[in-house]
């Protein structure tokens, strides 16, 4: 059962809406109309709210993604839960923008934010959602494509994607892993 949800970006205004922050603005989305004050800890910011009568503890790092492993042990261990108890929500440019991928576990994808991840907690058993930003143009760096912000013409699709996977993390929380994998994988 799910009991953390952690959404994967980076720390800083400038960072705000860009492809590498799809995580956290999902998680946003997810807890807008339920989050009371966030808490500020030393790795992450975090906050508790209930989902159907279970308690889900919503947590962003507050750090670089490639150290976001760091704020999953800490939260990990704050609250004694086991990996797979937590959903990572994270960005995906080698998915189709607006589509959505549930996994019980995986290898990082290429994927920084899920490298630390795996590299913190020793394990790749955990599950994930990843969040369609591609492709990734032929002219254009990794990282200049992530750190970049949607075009106006990819808004509409955006925002559905935004709204799309915050009903995917409620869907996991609600009626487990294996049927939101059945609703929600779209088909490669």
């Amino acid at each position: 059962m799910i009991s953390l949800l952690l959404g994967l970006g980076n720390i800083g205004r400038k960072y705000h809406h860009t492809r590498h922050n799809v995580g956290i603005d999902v998680l946003t989305q997810f807890a807008s109309d339920k989050m009371k004050m966030p808490e500020q800890c030393e790795s992450y910011e975090k906050a508790e709210i209930v989902v159907d009568d279970k308690n889900i503890i919503i947590a962003i790092p507050t750090q670089f993604m490639n150290n976001s492993g760091y704020a999953a042990t800490a939260l990990l261990h704050r609250y004694s839960l086991t990996p797979n108890e937590m959903l990572v929500i994270v960005d995906d440019f080698n998915l189709p923008l607006g589509t959505l991928r549930i996994r019980k576990s995986g290898s990082d994808g290429g994927h920084n934010g899920l490298a630390s991840i795996i590299e913190q907690l020793e394990t790749n058993q955990f599950p994930r959602l990843r969040v369609g930003i591609g492709p990734l143009p032929d002219d254009s760096s990794v990282v200049d494509f992530v750190l970049g912000t949607f075009k106006e013409d990819e808004q509409k699709i955006v925002n559905k994607m935004i709204t799309d996977a915050s009903e995917a993390a409620r869907f996991v929380i609600t009626d487990g892993i294996d049927e939101a994998m059945k609703k929600y994988n779209n088909p490669a």
